[in-house]
């Protein structure tokens, strides 16, 4: 089986990600399905695809829920080795295609704020018992008419429930910069967004202060499925129109 044989037929009336191109004050409702993807590091395509849910879809927040047992797309090497098992020296280099994966453990819940270079990851353990959140540092989404496109730039932060962090995969951003992956200019932004992401760490502020740990998935949603055509040239929408963020972030947790 490979990743376009399964799910909705694209177009037809059970694919919820064919969808006509929405005016610029319309957003995606509670419950609705999209996909969150990632372009792989210097092309165009998407080599990462995961169907999620929509939590809530505002002015500046889009939080969505990835639920467990979400069949997704990633990228393995061509010989089938999987990505992280390959040696750090060859992982960026070997030639790569990509496979059908079931999203094991637990679910995540993910927070993007409109124009950050990042988005915010929640992880919990079994019973719902909060773990950690994840800053996951990226180009700034691209919305589109089926979900949101981005680049991952390898280098992370993981946030703890007493406050602590520490900076996550520093190898593999030093190794994507050795393998030509992002020049000296990209790795500087890249490090700057880091840099602003820990002052909000440190500040406190939303999401981290919003309660997104305590929120739950409506037991009435379904998983959803991953369509045929998930590699899909992005239809393109009007960006909502966006307002400056409120300094006590009392718009951004989670709303019943």
């Amino acid at each position: 089986m490979t990743a376009h044989t399964v799910g909705p037929q694209p177009g037809g009336a059970d694919d919820p990600y064919s969808r006509p191109a929405r005016g610029p004050e319309q957003r995606w409702a509670s419950g609705e399905h999209i996909l969150w993807r990632y372009r792989a590091n210097g092309h165009d395509h998407p080599h990462i695809c995961r169907p999620v849910t929509v939590v809530q879809d505002t002015e500046d927040l889009l939080a969505v829920w990835m639920a467990p047992d979400t069949v997704c797309v990633k990228p393995q090497l061509v010989d089938g080795t999987p990505v992280h098992r390959e040696p750090l020296a060859t992982r960026y280099t070997k030639p790569r295609t990509t496979a059908l994966s079931r999203w094991f453990g637990t679910g995540v819940l993910k927070l993007a704020a409109p124009g950050e270079p990042w988005s915010v990851w929640l992880f919990w353990e079994r019973g719902w018992q909060f773990k950690n959140w994840y800053v996951n540092l990226e180009e700034p989404r691209h919305r589109w008419a089926g979900g949101i496109d981005s680049e991952d730039h390898f280098l992370d932060i993981a946030v703890y429930p007493d406050r602590t962090w520490e900076w996550r995969d520093e190898d593999e951003f030093a190794q994507a910069q050795q393998a030509g992956l992002m020049d000296n200019e990209k790795a500087g932004r890249v490090r700057e967004a880091g840099r602003a992401a820990v002052e909000g760490i440190r500040a406190w502020g939303p999401p981290y202060s919003d309660g997104w740990e305590r929120w739950r998935p409506d037991p009435r949603w379904t998983v959803p499925a991953l369509p045929a055509d998930w590699d899909r040239s992005p239809v393109p929408r009007s960006e909502p129109p966006t307002r400056p963020r409120r300094l006590d972030g009392t718009s951004r947790g989670p709303r019943s």
